[in-house]
């Protein structure tokens, strides 16, 4: 269903009928996402919490990204630096974003890859949540896909934030 993430209605009408939500927002690329702050991520999450708790929907699949909450600063000196460079106002608003989740009553999973490629599913990656194993690389959508498809259903990472690389 077409629709824009920022309208309540649009957003209730989506959850019609629906057991669990993947969340996975994005911005176009561009120079505006070096010079201005947005607020997608956390606007968007702020609705979508809401109407998730009005229509019973518990469990929330969320994509954020390495970097974002307690893993900024892990990706080695010139990952962090890139991405302060190129995304740090994304990333606040996803620190932001995942405070929200954190705080909802929800049954949540915050997923965050690492860099992503256009690659083939392969299933040769790794969810680590211990931070002393979190570290910077490389992962296809799809795999970020078959990760969030393995979540419907299953408690081990719930109330987790797993960085997810290959």
């Amino acid at each position: 269903m077409a629709g824009d993430a920022l309208q309540m209605n649009t957003v209730k009408r989506a959850l019609t009928g629906i057991d669990v939500v993947a969340q996975s927002l994005g911005v176009s690329g561009g120079p505006e996402i070096i010079l201005k702050p947005t607020r997608l991520f956390s606007n968007a999450t702020k609705i979508l919490v809401t109407v998730m708790q009005e229509a019973r929907v518990k469990r929330l699949i969320c994509v954020t990204g390495f970097g974002a909450g307690d893993s900024r600063g892990r990706g080695g000196f010139l990952y962090s630096v890139a991405l302060h460079l190129l995304l740090g106002r994304i990333y606040d608003d996803k620190d932001v974003q995942e405070r929200i989740v954190h705080r909802s009553k929800l049954d949540w999973v915050i997923v965050r890859p690492v860099i992503l490629t256009s690659g083939p599913k392969t299933k040769a990656y790794r969810a680590l949540v211990n931070p002393r194993d979190w570290t910077c690389g490389f992962i296809s959508r799809a795999n970020v896909a078959d990760f969030l498809i393995k979540q419907i259903d299953n408690d081990a990472f719930l109330h987790k934030t797993p960085v997810l690389t290959s």
